[in-house]
C-alpha cells in the first residue's frame, strides 16, 4: 500500500474585499494512504490541472444558505474544477486510469465522493488542461450562454465583456461562427495586449479596453451605431448601465457574471433597466449546470472546430499548487490572458 504525503491549498478565513494570495496557504497534509476507504463508492484520484474561476470568489465569502454553490469551509482545502488521473475507483463508472474532469480538491490527491459530478474524458488528442476551459464548464457555459439563452441569428450585433477571458474568448469566437458582428471589451494595464488578442487571435471585429474609454456610453455608441442585439455579460456595473442605453428592440441579455462587483461589499445598482421595457429586451441569469445535460451535443460541435483550427483557445498557465493562491487572487486583478489553469502534476 503507497504512503504519501498530500499538499493542498486551504482559505485561512472568509474573505472581505479583493483576495490576496496571504488569505490562502499551502499546507502539507498527514501522510495519506493511496488507497480507498473499504466499501467506498467514491475514486480516489491523483489532480493533474486546476481551474481558476471568477465564481470561486463568492465561494470564499460566509453567505446565508441559498446560493447556488455552498462557501469554502475556513481551513480545508479550496474545492474547485480541475483534471485528475483515476487511481482507484469504487464507481464502476470510472475504473483505474481514466482521465475526469470535474470537481476535486486543491490538493495533489482527492478522494471524490460526489462523483456524479465527475465526466470522464474519452478524447485525449488535445491538451487535458483544455477539460478545465474550452472543453469543461466554462465552455459549456460559453455554449449554453450564447446558443442557448441569447437565440442568436446570423448577421445580428454581439458584445461581449470580459471578452478575453475563459468564457468570453469563446462566445466571441461562436458568434463569429454563426456569422454575427462581434467586439468585444477588455481590460489591460499591460495596454493593449488583450485587445489585440481579441483581434488578431480570436477574430472579433472589434475590441476596447474599457479602462481607456471615460465614457462607456459613447464608446458602445462608436462600435454599436445601430445598437446591440445580444449582450454577454460577464462585468456587471457601470458596463451594463451603459449597454441597456444601447441595445437594440428584442435584444437579448445574458448574464453569465459580474465580476466587478464580486469584492464589493455593497454592490452598485444599475439604473437604466427601464430601456427593457421600451426596447422589449429579455435579460437571463443562467448557470452552467443547468446545461450539462447539452454536454454531447457540445462536444460534438466544439471538438471538431478545435480540431479543424476553426476555434482558437488561449490559456494562462501557472505551475505547482504553491502558485495557485496567487493566480487565483490575480484574476480578480485582471492579470491573467486567457484562462487562468494551475498545473499540479504531468501525470
Amino acid at each position: 500500500m503507497e504512503v504519501t504525503s498530500n499538499k493542498q491549498v486551504i482559505l485561512r478565513n472568509y474573505v472581505t474585499g479583493f483576495p490576496k494570495e496571504s488569505d490562502m496557504q499551502l499546507v502539507t497534509a498527514a501522510t495519506t494512504e493511496l488507497k480507498l476507504p473499504e466499501g467506498s463508492i467514491g475514486v480516489l484520484v491523483k489532480n493533474l490541472y486546476l481551474s481558476c474561476d471568477p465564481y470561486m470568489r463568492g465561494r470564499m465569502t460566509k453567505r446565508e444558505p441559498g446560493s447556488y454553490v455552498g462557501c469554502f469551509v475556513p481551513g480545508s482545502p479550496i474545492t474547485g474544477y480541475g483534471v485528475a488521473k483515476v487511481l482507484e475507483s469504487g464507481d464502476p463508472k470510472f475504473k483505474e486510469g481514466d482521465f475526469v474532469w470535474g470537481m476535486t480538491g486543491w490538493e495533489e490527491y482527492s478522494l471524490i465522493t460526489a462523483t456524479e459530478t465527475l465526466f470522464k474524458i474519452h478524447d485525449i488528442d488535445v491538451p487535458l488542461s483544455y477539460y478545465t476551459g474550452i472543453l469543461g464548464m466554462p465552455g459549456i457555459t460559453a455554449y449554453a450562454g450564447f446558443h442557448e439563452v441569447c437565440s442568436p441569428k446570423k448577421g445580428e450585433t454581439v458584445f461581449v465583456s470580459a471578452a478575453s477571458g475563459a468564457v468570453g474568448q469563446l462566445v466571441g469566437q461562436f458568434a463569429k461562427l454563426l456569422g454575427c458582428y462581434v467586439v468585444g471589451s477588455a481590460g489591460s494595464k499591460e495596454k493593449r495586449v488583450k485587445v489585440d488578442l481579441l483581434r488578431n487571435k480570436f477574430g472579433f471585429d472589434e475590441a476596447f479596453n474599457y479602462k481607456e474609454e471615460p465614457n462607456l456610453d459613447a464608446a458602445l455608441k462608436r462600435y454599436f451605431p445601430e445598437g446591440i442585439d445580444i449582450y454577454f455579460e460577464n462585468v456587471g456595473g457601470k458596463m451594463l448601465d451603459a449597454v441597456l442605453l444601447n441595445m437594440r428592440m428584442n435584444g437579448r441579455i445574458a448574464i453569465c457574471g459580474m465580476i466587478s462587483q464580486y469584492n464589493l461589499e455593497q454592490t452598485e445598482g444599475v439604473h437604466n433597466l427601464i430601456s427593457l421595457i421600451s426596447k422589449q429586451v429579455r435579460m437571463q441569469g443562467f448557470v452552467a449546470f443547468s446545461y450539462y445535460h447539452l454536454y454531447g451535443k457540445f462536444l460534438e460541435t466544439v471538438l471538431p472546430a478545435i480540431k479543424e483550427g476553426k476555434i482558437i483557445y488561449v490559456e494562462d498557465v501557472v505551475e505547482g499548487l504553491e502558485s495557485a493562491p496567487g493566480a487565483l487572487a490575480g484574476l480578480f486583478a485582471g492579470r491573467n490572458v486567457g484562462k487562468q489553469v494551475v498545473l499540479v502534476s504531468r501525470d
